[in-house]
């Protein structure tokens, strides 16, 4: 009993954790931090979403209009260009006069927009600063780009990573849980003593080789067969990932299933057989039933594996933040997103508070899966 409260209780800390240090995300500026967006009095624009930003400085957006600003291009101004309209001895030495010019250069262009250091913005600053957006829970849970140090607008869209690792995941348990459950049938129902002493071994070393080992074996066996069987491009897409983690927890679902079919009770399986039924009849009629709960624990540990991979994953799915339309996509997933990102991250900033969030939802996507096989494994048929 207190095993299973300090477990309770270290899951809830850990949830806890991670929420406090993620959801600052929702505080955060638009616009990257110690910067501002500046642009001429005369622009009726008063505030810009984090997507016409990217959209803006991206050249996708050229006209003033498709903002609600008047009908006129839209010109880009970053602290880089400034050369190009100010002398050196009108910024002086050490830039000691950008602010004034910052200043002119905004007021004499009525369709310019700048991307300027807040420490530049002088006090009587000639042009207007565009009110500061905030990241918010609806352009994170709904936002469909993931692009955490693009300027002047970072862009922290949950939709494409959460889909490459729904697409990965269940993909590879779909291949794992049929395969594993048949091969742990096999060797606890139909396979010799001795066949079985020399697989139960092999299959367990199986699970204690290192991912990276497994990525290295995707890129030069999975990755180039994807590739040529359906002429793609680039083999690195959400099937070979699939296809990895698949190979990953089948030894774990074998070796936890078998166990578990083994301890069904011999009388039971003799009573069966005893009332005409056939040794196939037994195995899903009476042993399947029996084994449910060991075999949705094995179920589990293989979506633990899936969803939770991080090295494999990263070397073989292409790693494109992109919302996938099928598994012959490059995909990016939570898992190699924050491994790939978090040691670039400053701590305390929006990106580093969008990881951490990232993995409460990866946490909640753990939890509802498992959930989800524990209910399924809970409505057994019934045995003969």
């Amino acid at each position: 009993m207190a095993s299973g409260y300090l477990t309770s209780i270290v899951i809830v800390l850990i949830v806890v954790f991670l929420f406090r240090e993620g959801a600052g995300l929702f505080d955060s500026p638009a616009v990257e931090q110690g910067y501002v967006l500046a642009v001429n009095r005369a622009n009726p624009v008063q505030s810009l979403t984090p997507e016409q930003i990217m959209q803006i400085f991206d050249a996708d957006l050229t006209n003033w209009s498709e903002v609600g600003g008047p009908d006129d291009s839209i010109l880009v101004f970053r602290l880089d260009d400034i050369t190009s309209y100010a002398t050196e001895q009108e910024l002086g030495a050490d830039l000691s006069r950008a602010p004034q010019c910052l200043s002119r250069i905004v007021a004499d262009h009525p369709n310019m927009i700048a991307y300027l250091p807040e420490q530049y913005v002088a006090p009587d600053f000639a042009g207007k600063v565009l009110g500061e957006g905030r990241i918010t829970p609806a352009s994170f849970f709904a936002g469909r780009q993931w692009y955490p140090t693009a300027a002047p607008a970072p862009q922290y869209g949950l939709i494409p990573l959460l889909a490459g690792t729904l697409w990965v995941s269940l993909a590879a348990i779909l291949i794992a849980l049929p395969l594993g459950l048949s091969v742990a049938i096999y060797m606890a129902e139909l396979a010799d003593s001795r066949l079985r002493r020399m697989l139960k071994p092999v299959i367990e070393l199986l699970a204690g080789i290192p991912s990276v080992v497994y990525g290295f074996f995707g890129l030069v066996a999975v990755v180039p067969l994807v590739r040529d069987v359906f002429d793609l491009p680039v083999g690195e897409t959400a099937l070979a990932g699939s296809l990895i983690l698949a190979i990953m927890a089948l030894p774990t679902i074998i070796t936890v299933a078998e166990d578990t079919i083994r301890t069904t009770p011999r009388a039971m399986r003799e009573s069966s057989l005893a009332l005409g039924a056939t040794h196939w009849q037994t195995i899903r009629r009476v042993v399947l039933p029996y084994s449910a709960s060991g075999i949705a624990a094995a179920a589990v540990l293989g979506i633990g594996r899936a969803v939770g991979e991080t090295m494999a994953v990263l070397m073989v799915t292409g790693n494109a933040a992109v919302v996938p339309h099928s598994l012959l996509e490059p995909v990016r997933t939570i898992p190699a997103t924050i491994a790939a990102e978090l040691g670039e991250a400053p701590a305390g900033g929006a990106h580093y508070e969008a990881l951490f969030m990232l993995g409460c939802i990866l946490f909640l996507l753990t939890l509802l899966l498992s959930i989800a096989v524990e209910m399924i494994s809970a409505r057994r048929p019934k045995t003969m």
